[in-house]
């Protein structure tokens, strides 16, 4: 059991954990559709720190700054969670993203 602040949705979550050693681009990796239904632990040691952007599509119809349509994952662990972000596209933050989608974050 881990326990932790809960920056998202507060929830029981139970199933696979794997672990993204990326030093950015956490919004890429929860949209990843190969992160379906799993816990996604993010070793970056600091995260939410420039928020998330706005779902912009292209000409194409695709989104220019994530994966896919949506958050892919179940839940997500992090080590330290920055409350404040800055960041000139930034339209919401992380934890904001999270609750509206209905993730349990740690």
């Amino acid at each position: 059991m881990i326990e932790g602040i809960s920056i998202g949705v507060a929830k029981s979550n139970a199933g696979e954990v794997v672990f993204n050693t990326g030093m950015v681009g956490y919004r890429e990796a929860l949209t990843d559709p190969s992160y379906a239904g799993q816990s996604l632990v993010l070793t970056t040691p600091m995260i939410g720190n420039y928020g998330v952007p706005p779902d912009v599509k292209d000409q194409y119809g695709l989104s220019k700054y994530f994966e896919s349509d949506k958050i892919h994952i179940a839940g997500l662990i992090v080590t330290d969670y920055s409350v404040d972000y800055s960041h000139w596209n930034a339209a919401k933050s992380l934890s904001q993203w999270l609750t509206d989608a209905g993730i349990p974050a740690l």
